[in-house]
């Protein structure tokens, strides 16, 4: 769904109004529908390590059948399981807020790097997000490398597979090796596959609260997102139901991510009441 032109206006306006320093985009599987200035410009963008290095290598590895979701870590060796109670899971780890530095040792054991060799090479480089790199233990990357992660995510052309949380794939070459940097080349498999994002925007967490997806935790509207837990941080949304993703690196400190977010997806482009709904459950 294409940013209507009076909605982009709205959305520019709030944000001018609000955090005029903020850096922020909305688009959909074709790419960015409105933005600020900038788009070139390296930015910390460190509160978004989970989802854009974490989440996405994860990914990878399910899909490859090196992972799966509810065995326990310590079938993957001591190393793996280290830290982290008997029966621990990679599904426990991806659904719980406390989790991400264990399941960083478990990347890093099952792909035999650092978390940021992996992520380059499993999925930044493929999607053509040369910029993106963690430096000093900090991620960093330009506005124009998110937008094309999140775009990837809604591509109707990017492959299906069957579903990675219940019956992993047999092992294939490195994603890198297709040598494409347009999401919507098709020529050769993509970093993620529609199947595992799928799986994730899913509440996988049953009827307990908050509600969480993997890395992922559900919005109003139908919306996804994964956001800093520190305010002024930065935010992503994601909706399938609306083709549309969005990207807000606020500059201080208030209710931006709300309004934001609801003058992107609300359906009439204003800001409305915050009750979720539409959200599937695995």
């Amino acid at each position: 769904m294409t940013l209507l032109s009076d909605q982009a206006d709205a959305v520019r306006a709030l944000v001018e109004s609000a955090d005029p320093g903020a850096v922020w985009a909305v688009g959909g599987p074709d790419g960015p529908h409105a933005c600020s200035g900038g788009a070139d410009e390296v930015l910390d963008v460190g509160g978004l390590t989970a989802v854009l290095a974490l989440w996405p290598t994860v990914g990878t590895l399910v899909d490859e059948g090196a992972l799966r979701l509810h065995t326990p870590l310590a079938a993957y060796g001591d190393e793996a399981a280290a830290g982290t109670s008997a029966g621990t899971t990679a599904h426990q780890l991806l659904t719980h807020p406390g989790g991400t530095a264990a399941l960083t040792r478990l990347v890093e054991h099952l792909c035999g790097s650092t978390l940021a060799q992996a992520a380059a090479t499993r999925v930044w480089n493929p999607l053509g997000m040369t910029r993106t790199r963690i430096t000093d233990g900090a991620l960093r990357a330009p506005l124009a490398d998110l937008a094309l992660f999140l775009r990837h995510l809604l591509h109707p052309s990017a492959p299906s597979a069957p579903s990675p949380a219940s019956a992993p794939s047999a092992p294939s070459a490195p994603s890198a090796a297709n040598g494409s940097n347009d999401p919507g080349d098709a020529s050769g498999p993509a970093p993620l596959t529609r199947a595992w994002t799928a799986e994730s925007l899913r509440i996988r967490t049953g009827e307990l609260t908050p509600a969480r997806g993997l890395l992922w935790q559900p919005a109003p509207h139908g919306v996804w997102t994964h956001h800093a837990s520190a305010d002024p941080g930065p935010a992503v949304w994601i909706s399938p139901r609306h083709h549309r993703w969005a990207v807000l690196l606020p500059a201080a400190s208030g209710p931006l991510r709300t309004t934001f977010r609801e003058a992107v997806f609300a359906s009439d482009g204003s800001p409305r009441s915050t009750r979720s709904g539409g959200v599937p459950r695995a």
